[in-house]
């Protein structure tokens, strides 16, 4: 049997069921986000909760995660602690315009999403090539301009 005694939380708990704003904490959903290669990778905490109830979308470049997680007691229960967070959890994640937002990927794995924003084609770094064999300074392109005029 589970026994505790909290006369703070009690008191924290009954206060808040009193004015019926038992779920208006904010409840955090913590994230890492880091660089890896050519794409970013946002992993989520989002433990217990069903894998159809994680809702992600892409809106211009914010990313928006919602989720809910629910219980209520059946009939007959004898509900001694109920301190785990239940409803409707969001959070959202403003993106960087270098990322190619029709090809994120998201992977539900042991209560943590993993979301893959791959970085676009025209935000990575490119090799530019260098010509040989013909002068490449101020003076160069102005002979160049000097010859196209006079032709």
């Amino acid at each position: 049997m589970l026994t505790r005694f909290d006369p703070v939380a009690d008191l924290d708990r009954f206060s808040s069921e009193l004015l019926g704003a038992l779920s208006r904490r904010a409840v955090s959903m913590p994230i890492d986000a880091y660089r890896h290669d050519d794409q970013w990778v946002v992993k989520v905490d989002l433990p217990g909760m069903d894998p159809a109830s994680i809702d992600l979308t892409v809106d211009r470049n914010v990313l928006r995660i919602e989720a809910s997680r629910d219980w209520r007691p059946t009939e007959g229960d004898l509900v001694l602690a109920a301190e785990r967070p239940r409803g409707t959890f969001s959070r959202q994640i403003v993106l960087n315009e270098d990322i190619d937002t029709g090809a994120i990927t998201a992977d539900y794995h042991d209560g943590v999403l993993s979301v893959g924003l791959p970085v676009a084609e025209t935000s990575k770094p490119k090799k530019v090539a260098i010509a040989t064999g013909t002068p490449a300074g101020p003076a160069a392109v102005e002979a160049q301009v000097t010859q196209h005029q006079a032709a």
